[in-house]
């Protein structure tokens, strides 16, 4: 056999006949260990249309496209370890639960997965097309008096700076990504905290709701013994045997609703079934006053929803570039190298061809991208104005319920004025100059005030949370991308 053929046949097994075997999951490159997309602000000014000139295609050999280092201003957050031994031991606090959250909620898994995804979305669109190898051949039918055969090679130059273009588009959806996965883990924080003051105001609610019990059972034994006394009529035991039934329902419905906080609260920390467990905290230590365009100020400052709404506003420009850039021709080249049987001799081949962009100039890709841009402009627009929405009806709730925990807790108010009220019947009983029953009504009265304070400590502690946690919360539930 020819060197001529001997080098056609090499060059076809190792096109089409060698298959390279397909390397096991844990034996792959990840994503991880290839270059990160650099980072670039929002303050880029894209070049216009008319200024993106056509340049000289890019040779296989040249130096690759730059990928600077991760920015340090933006972290990730680490992905979770499931692994981790959640200290269930002993009263728990605020920060033990943020822990636990931080590493088994499985919405911060799949939020770093998408960033993941999308960095190696921005090493795929970067990388420069195979080149192709094959068989050709002519005058086949001559009985290798004719024949021409040989081998060629085919490579597609990319121009007008495409490559780069769809890194820059693609930085922006790396970014944005990365913004959503604060939000969620913004969402996951707000959440645990949320969860762990709804458990603390479903302890101190059992607790009030257990001293109504025992104040109403008390009060029916005593009723009962002075009806048999002749001290006071039956509507009198019938009275009392109701509000034990009534403080005794309530003291059910509390313990339900600490059931169900510690439910929810596990859920959030994904760890449910965990049995319910003491909390460490204080619900009455009020927190500083919010003010609410303090508040809206930092919303619009710091809020990730904003700041991905901005990404894809900067995607959406670099997207215009590259439409603008897509009529710019490739460039296919190919070249053959064969033998001529009737010459005796080897030739050469060299075909160069590029798209006529006469018919096709992307003018609706054009169109497209700039309607895109519009868009994301006013979603920006739209994203603060729905956080302004959301914090006047938050803000409202926190108002009320701070009004409400001052007036019940501040020197003569409402707490303070039920307690001296009871220590004056308090003192009346025992100067024998009030009725027992109408002891055992203040002190019930006095306990349903505490009630009510709680509640409103927990519609407190809720809007606050919501407040200082940017208005994210619910990271359980599907979340827009």
């Amino acid at each position: 056999m020819t060197t001529p053929r001997i080098a056609i046949v090499v060059c076809l097994c190792l096109s089409l006949g060698c298959r390279l075997p397909l390397l096991p999951r844990d034996e792959r490159i990840s994503v991880d260990t290839l270059s990160e997309p650099p980072r670039t602000s929002f303050t880029r000014i894209p070049t216009p249309a008319s200024e993106i000139q056509p340049v000289a295609f890019a040779q296989p050999g040249d130096p690759p496209l730059p990928t600077p280092a991760v920015s340090a201003a933006e972290p990730i957050m680490p992905a979770p370890d499931p692994r981790l031994g959640a200290p269930w031991d002993g009263e728990l606090t605020l920060e033990q639960l943020e822990e636990i959250a931080l590493a088994t909620n499985p919405s911060l898994t799949e939020a770093r997965a998408r960033v993941n995804a999308v960095r190696g979305k921005w090493v795929q669109v970067g990388l420069y097309p195979n080149t192709h190898m094959g068989y050709s051949g002519q005058q086949i039918g001559s009985h290798g008096e004719a024949e021409q055969v040989g081998v060629y090679l085919s490579q597609e130059f990319i121009r007008g700076r495409k490559l780069r273009l769809n890194r820059e588009v693609v930085d922006q959806e790396v970014l944005k990504a990365e913004q959503l996965a604060f939000a969620q883990e913004q969402r996951v924080l707000t959440d645990v905290r949320l969860g762990f003051y709804d458990v603390l105001i479903a302890q101190r609610r059992m607790e009030v709701t257990q001293r109504l019990v025992a104040i109403a059972d008390d009060a029916s034994q005593t009723a009962e013994a002075l009806f048999k006394a002749a001290e006071v009529s039956q509507v009198d035991v019938i009275r009392s045997r109701g509000a034990m039934q009534m403080s005794r329902l309530l003291a059910k419905n509390a313990a339900n609703s600490h059931e169900a906080a510690w439910a929810r609260l596990t859920a959030v920390l994904g760890t449910p079934g965990i049995p319910t467990r003491q909390l460490s905290g204080d619900i009455e230590s009020v927190t500083n006053h919010v003010d609410q365009n303090e508040a809206l100020q930092r919303l619009l400052v710091e809020s990730p929803e904003i700041s991905a709404a901005a990404a894809e506003v900067e995607r959406a420009r670099w997207a215009i570039d590259r439409a603008y850039a897509e009529p710019i021709p490739n460039i296919d080249v190919q070249a053959i190298m064969q033998s001529d049987n009737a010459t005796g001799s080897t030739n050469g081949n060299l075909q160069v061809s590029m798209p006529i962009p006469w018919l096709n100039r992307n003018q609706g890709g054009i169109r497209e991208a700039e309607s895109e841009l519009v868009a994301a402009e006013h979603a920006v627009a739209r994203v603060e104005l729905s956080l302004q929405r959301r914090l006047a009806s938050v803000y409202q709730r926190y108002a009320n319920a701070r009004n409400q925990v001052e007036d019940y807790s501040k020197a003569e108010g409402i707490l303070d004025n039920y307690r001296t009220t009871l220590e004056f019947v308090q003192k009346g009983y025992e100067g024998g100059e009030i009725a027992y029953l109408d002891l055992l009504t203040a002190q019930t009265t006095f306990s349903q005030t505490n009630l009510a304070y709680i509640e409103a400590l927990g519609e407190l502690w809720a809007a606050t949370v919501e407040i200082e946690g940017l208005l994210l919360k619910d990271s359980l539930e599907q979340q827009a991308n």
